[in-house]
């Protein structure tokens, strides 16, 4: 039925959560603000990292050291974005046997173009050929728009009516409604069940090969 998978990173593919939380605290510890707990910080993330810091310090963007302290955020976690972060239990497999398969995969997330490409890199060298960042500076939008969706189907040569889309969040479901694809969610991310059965979904999956059930 499907010869393409898009998959979001953070909560689908990877455990990012306390790498990212280290970072985050990291920030807040520096400019002295409260600092939020692992859970808390898991609430805030989906819609990139610029947002992720604006949901995470008093004042958000209106903060007027707000630049220095995302530059210094964002430096720490390129530095430690991979000291606890982990493949989910299943990922791997999975992806060996789409691979062999020969299903065309991709990667969208809002996280910086840069983390996303050596993320990519350490779990999936060889396996994922495609990784899309953001990168809204090059005119592409982040999710939930279409762009990184539309961008990654047109670098794998695939449609539409054969991608399926793969991800944990309330972004990702809308994402997959705004770029025309079907969407599977996940329920080992960063949401909880209850909430990813109120999204739009053609099924939610909680263990990574019955992905294939979806693509036979």
């Amino acid at each position: 039925m499907y010869d393409t998978v898009i998959f979001d990173l953070d909560g689908t593919l990877l455990n990012t959560i306390d790498d990212i939380a280290a970072a985050v605290q990291y920030a807040q510890k520096k400019y002295g603000f409260p600092v939020h707990t692992v859970d808390e910080v898991k609430k805030h993330v989906g819609n990139g990292l610029r947002l992720l810091m604006h949901r995470s310090i008093p004042e958000g963007e209106n903060n007027p050291d707000f630049d220095k302290i995302f530059a210094d955020f964002s430096e720490y976690y390129q530095k430690h974005c991979q000291v606890k972060t982990r493949a989910y239990d299943g990922i791997l497999d999975l992806i060996k046997e789409l691979k062999k398969r020969n299903i065309k995969m991709a990667i969208v997330s809002n996280k910086n173009y840069k983390a996303v490409e050596s993320l990519k890199n350490i779990y999936f060298e060889g396996l994922i050929d495609v990784a899309l960042g953001e990168n809204e500076a090059a005119g592409i939008k982040k999710k939930p728009a279409k762009d990184m969706v539309m961008s990654a189907l047109d670098k794998l040569g695939s449609t539409q009516e054969k991608s399926i889309y793969v991800g944990d969040s309330e972004v990702d479901s809308q994402t997959a409604v705004n770029s025309g694809l079907d969407c599977i969610l996940v329920s080992w991310g960063f949401r909880t069940k209850d909430i990813l059965e109120k999204l739009t979904y053609k099924k939610i999956i909680d263990e990574p090969m019955k992905l294939l059930d979806v693509i036979a």
